[in-house]
């Protein structure tokens, strides 16, 4: 089933509880596949849904780091609650574990040895890891395991 059948469904599921944050949520979620659709002019795959809501959850992520850099914890909560609903639609996130045993992979494949090398290891990882992970986790991960890399040569 779609995200978006999904996200109907729980619409209507939402509206008859009277679940105001999940209703929001979701007309939000709704919206920007929506507009993404109208945007690239035919219907989304399963994938460019996917990519959507996980936009829609870094927007979310980078405003409740905001709020918390300037003390506004009641609307990180709130954002973070937010978050937690649109995570419940992408796929499930991975380990760190497994995001280095990826990046692992992408460097022996790529020869890269050093962080300036970030880039092309960068270039196989996200794909892989698309909506689920986090692109600054794993670029951080990724950035320091070069760094131990190039420190071992």
């Amino acid at each position: 089933m779609s995200i978006t059948v999904r996200l109907r469904e729980d619409l209507k599921a939402a509206m008859k509880s009277k679940d105001k944050v999940r209703k929001s949520v979701i007309r939000l979620a709704l919206a920007g596949l929506k507009n993404a659709e109208l945007e690239k002019g035919s219907s989304l795959s399963d994938t460019e849904e996917i990519e959507v809501m996980a936009r829609q959850a870094k927007m979310r992520r980078d405003s409740i780091e905001e709020y918390e850099k300037v003390g506004r914890f009641d609307a990180a909560d709130a954002e973070r609650a937010e978050m937690d609903i649109i995570m419940g639609y992408l796929p499930r996130q991975v380990s760190e574990d497994e995001i280095r045993r990826i990046i692992s992979e992408a460097i022996a494949e790529t020869g890269a040895a050093e962080p300036r090398d970030i880039g092309k290891v960068m270039g196989i990882v996200m794909p892989k890891l698309k909506g689920r992970a986090d692109g600054k986790l794993v670029n951080s991960i990724a950035r320091e395991m070069l760094e131990t890399t190039g420190d071992a040569l």
